[in-house]
């Protein structure tokens, strides 16, 4: 898994190595951003999928975000990558500035990069993260690019304790978009869902390998650009990977 995290990394771009390279190094030494006494520099790397899959394709995906800041300021790297066959299907990374507008939600702005598929976009995001009720972990984000391009994307997990190690990770990811862009096949509407389910075991809390099952689906406008195109519309996948927080 460490030799896939490495090439994931390696590809796309200079601009996204340093990125994914910078949220390493926030994990380097907490006395490094030692701050005031009471309100203390402090960091987190989150490594939320780090895993293979096997489908009717057989990507290798990371997901992964990390923040350094204060209780109530933080700047945040995004970043997801899907490779399949040695090259990237996808490739993102996000720079945000997150401000707590409450004990369990933080408001985000900044801009994100798609540097795959080709051709490469731009966005600003405007979004928000947090716990809601019943500790559903919510990530929403809005995306208005260029060209009067724009996109919503919504997700939710939810970790379920079935023993002190065991853990059941139900998960879904919504994405819309405002209009149709031929060019990387997306369609205007709900463009793609992915629902997610994995049985993690806990070795220690900041540590957990994991397997499971994912179904990918594309809808409306994309499902027919993809039918066009003969692509696969919908894929269920088994994976094995991991999880991990420092």
């Amino acid at each position: 898994m460490n030799i896939l995290m490495k090439e994931c990394i390696r590809k796309p771009s200079s601009l996204f190595t340093s990125g994914l390279l910078a949220a390493v190094l926030m994990t380097s030494g907490q006395s490094v951003f030692a701050g005031a006494k009471d309100d203390p520099i402090l960091f987190m790397l989150t490594i939320d999928q780090l895993e293979t899959r096997s489908g009717d394709e057989d990507p290798d995906v990371l997901k992964a975000q990390g923040w350094v800041g204060y209780d109530l300021n933080k700047l945040w790297l995004k970043t997801e990558v899907e490779r399949v066959d040695g090259t990237n299907e996808k490739a993102e990374l996000q720079l945000l500035y997150g401000r707590a507008i409450s004990p369990f939600w933080d408001f985000q702005i900044g801009v994100k990069r798609d540097f795959d598929p080709q051709p490469e976009r731009n966005w600003a995001v405007i979004g928000f993260q947090g716990l809601s009720p019943y500790y559903v972990e919510i990530d929403t984000a809005l995306f208005i690019g260029e060209s009067g391009r724009s996109a919503f994307r919504f997700e939710a997990e939810y970790e379920q304790m079935i023993t002190q190690r065991l853990v059941f990770i139900p998960e879904v990811e919504l994405n819309f978009f405002g209009q149709t862009d031929l060019e990387t096949e997306t369609g205007s509407g709900l463009a793609s869902s992915e629902i997610g389910l994995r049985l993690a075991y806990e070795i220690r809390r900041e540590f957990a390998p994991y397997i499971g099952v994912n179904w990918e689906a594309k809808h409306g406008e994309t499902k027919r650009l993809a039918i066009q195109d003969g692509k696969n519309t919908e894929d269920t996948q088994f994976v094995v990977g991991f999880k991990a927080w420092f």
